[in-house]
């Protein structure tokens, strides 16, 4: 298996609502088309755009919810249909992989694939894209599944964890083990043990060795997409995905696949990444006043400290005597909350959404 260029396919998975994020992230207008970093392009046009290096344009492939197809051709206008695959429903990663992949084996079966989520930040650009090109030059030539680990900076408990082969002198290294999102003292240990890497949800493999994952270990998952195989590509592809999305269950590729297989490889990277996942996370990679604030808005702050706000330009927003807390406005919801409290704005969007309707959602 060569690693032509013409053989490299990226797939960005776009399809979520990123709640924690809320009210930012809405329903009908995610986070990843918004630009959250306040840099004058959404976070998936930075995504997209960071890919240009790995693979023709017409490689490329989104896949969102058929309700967010209008914002990915608004964002990407060169994109022709085929690149924008659009689920009916959300079923988690494993069948959103699965449709790409087995999309793009039909065209080529000796594709090598890229998969990453459209809202992520990468701060060292050059250095992630050394990794990939790790990457992808293992899984072209060995039948592994790669991910990309992120070594950890802090004992963060927001986000999973890869154990991995420390005596190994190869840049792709055997996983050992993954982990769910651990307590404080179980994240700090992991810290400490220095074989333990964030994971970033970030994959590299040959199409033939994740369709062969697919068999061995979501073998229902497989069974449902190689049926319709040959209607990619073709006016039958809607009414099949349709079809097969009804069937499919709600499940995780690193549940489904990733934890199970043995031929998981993870290289290791420093990359300045974050998924800003939540406001915190944001908080942490943006730029801070002397008195540690984050700050976008029209905004005047007296005796505030160590705060994240986001409110709309055209409102002025005074602020007096607040520490650690987020202040966040957009459209019709105005969110005040502490920052230590932050996990609970999924319950707010919860609450919201009984109480109020989909108004605020």
């Amino acid at each position: 298996m060569k690693r032509l260029p013409e053989n490299t396919y990226v797939v960005v998975m776009a399809g979520g609502v990123g709640s924690r994020f809320w009210p930012f992230s809405r329903n009908n207008y995610p986070k990843q088309f918004h630009d959250v970093l306040g840099i004058g392009e959404s976070m998936i046009q930075t995504t997209v755009k960071r890919f240009a290096t790995i693979c023709p344009r017409e490689n490329i492939y989104i896949v969102t919810n058929r309700e967010y197809k209008e914002l990915v051709q608004q964002h990407f206008p060169d994109l022709n249909d085929e690149q924008i695959l659009q689920e009916p429903i959300g079923r988690n990663t494993a069948p959103c992989i699965a449709y790409a992949c087995y999309k793009i084996a039909q065209k080529n079966p000796e594709a090598n694939i890229l998969v990453a989520p459209a809202d992520h930040v990468i701060l060292r650009e050059q250095a992630f894209l050394e990794c990939v090109q790790q990457a992808l030059e293992v899984a072209c030539q060995e039948d592994i599944l790669v991910t990309i680990g992120i070594k950890p900076t802090r004992p963060d408990t927001g986000y999973g964890y890869i154990q991995y082969d420390s005596d190994s002198a190869t840049p792709s290294k055997k996983v050992k083990t993954f982990a769910e999102k651990p307590s404080l003292e179980t994240a700090q240990r992991f810290l400490q043990s220095g074989d333990f890497v964030w994971n970033a949800g970030i994959f590299i493999w040959n199409v033939n060795s994740i369709l062969k994952a697919f068999r061995t270990h979501l073998k229902d998952v497989a069974d449902l997409f190689e049926k319709g195989s040959t209607s990619f590509y073709t006016p039958e592809e809607e009414s099949f995905i349709d079809s097969a999305y009804t069937h499919c269950r709600n499940v995780s590729i690193d549940y489904g696949i990733m934890e199970k297989a043995e031929n998981v490889h993870v290289i290791l990277g420093d990359l300045g990444w974050s998924d800003v996942g939540t406001w915190n996370s944001l908080y942490s990679i943006a730029d801070k006043t002397p008195e540690g604030n984050v700050v976008d808005g029209e905004i005047m702050l007296y005796d505030t400290q160590n705060c994240i706000i986001k409110t709309p330009q055209n409102k002025l927003v005074v602020i007096q005597g607040l520490q650690d807390y987020i202040v966040a406005e957009h459209n019709n919801v105005l969110m005040i909350c502490q920052r230590k409290n932050e996990q609970q704005v999924k319950d707010f969007v919860s609450h919201a959404k009984e109480s109020k309707g989909m108004l605020y959602v």
